[in-house]
């Protein structure tokens, strides 16, 4: 018997697509079945509700760290803060898988340009294999610009690194300022 695989790097956003397509289905069975589908309708309207309400809860929650907050987040939550600010500066932000991502955590798009992010909540100075990892990771995603982001600062090897591949280093102070000026 084969095995059925689960995509574990899908976004784990909601899928307005399916939640409509669902809702017309029970909306269907509703008019033609009241009796049968009122029930499973209701269960299902409640649970699209408390989704959408926790995701809301969420965003918001996300959108009001401030950089001590951020200073405790883990690499996971640092990645959803840095995403929730990419949406709001109007980039397309796709995540990459969390293991085997050849040095890029976020992939923005806004028109035809695409960046590769490489995300690092440090509590000391990022080092050189943090621009190392994102050179890398340009070619791999066609990527036309490679950026770093952290909550931290640079070491001078990454500064240079970065200045010689033209990668756009983005300090504690740098995301301090989009931070309170798109989310805020």
């Amino acid at each position: 018997m084969a095995k059925l695989k689960v995509n574990k790097s899908s976004n784990k956003n909601l899928d307005i697509s399916s939640i409509v397509i669902f809702c017309f289905v029970m909306l269907w069975g509703l008019f033609y079945e009241p009796k049968i589908f009122i029930g499973p309708f209701l269960i299902s309207f409640a649970i699209i509700v408390f989704l959408i309400y926790i995701k809301t809860v969420k965003h918001k929650t996300l959108v009001k760290s401030d950089i001590s907050q951020i200073d405790l987040m883990n690499g996971v939550q640092f990645e959803e803060y840095l995403g929730e600010l990419f949406r709001t500066m109007g980039y397309k932000v796709e995540n990459t898988p969390r293991s085997g991502d050849y040095g890029a955590d976020l992939i923005l798009k806004k028109g035809r340009r695409k960046i590769a992010v490489q995300a690092k909540r440090y509590k000391g100075r990022v080092g050189i294999s943090a621009v190392q990892q994102i050179i890398g990771a340009k070619n791999f995603y066609k990527a036309d610009d490679i950026w770093v982001v952290t909550n931290s600062y640079y070491s001078k090897p990454a500064k240079n690194l970065g200045a010689v591949n033209n990668v756009k280093l983005i300090d504690r102070e740098e995301l301090i300022k989009l931070s309170q000026r798109h989310l805020r």
